[in-house]
């Protein structure tokens, strides 16, 4: 496929090949996301595996890889402990209740860590890729963006489970 201006004469300042959708998909952030988080997140949602996932952004590949898998038996207090607390991460985590009704049910929920004390090019990195990454684990129910831990707190939790 050769490149042509407007009046149909080739011009050779124009591309001749076409860019993968893949790549054109990634390019907002050019970040790309391992096989094994959308895997992982499939096992929380659908085998109950695990209770919480940190992710992160790996400087060296420029992906989204797991950073740690929380057992079933994980509390939420594991989970937040496990958010370091100058460092910006993406975690899913799967939140158990009783509804008013008396009926057991969970949600997943999504959240945006981005600590005040984190870099300003991570927090800028961690934004621009979020919605892209988000997208890709299908079945997430609610979300939050906090940057300190009262933001997603358990009170917070329970009141948007509801």
């Amino acid at each position: 496929m050769n490149a042509t201006s407007r009046d149909g004469e080739h011009d050779h300042r124009l591309p001749y090949h076409r860019v993968p959708t893949t790549l054109l998909a990634n390019s907002s952030s050019g970040m790309y996301v391992k096989d094994e988080c959308v895997l992982k997140f499939l096992e929380l949602k659908a085998k109950r595996n695990y209770r919480f996932i940190v992710f992160k952004i790996d400087d060296q590949t420029q992906q989204v890889v797991v950073e740690k898998l929380g057992g079933p038996q994980e509390t939420y207090e594991d989970f937040t402990n496990s958010l370091p607390p100058k460092e910006c991460r993406y975690a899913v985590f799967d939140y158990d209740f009783i509804t008013p009704e008396n009926c057991q049910k969970s949600k997943i929920f999504f959240v945006a860590w981005s600590p005040d004390g984190a870099r300003v090019r991570s927090k800028m990195l961690y934004a621009s890729s979020k919605d892209k990454f988000k997208r890709q684990l299908d079945g997430i129910q609610s979300e939050l963006q906090a940057t300190d831990p009262s933001e997603m707190s358990l009170d917070i939790i329970k009141s948007r489970a509801l």
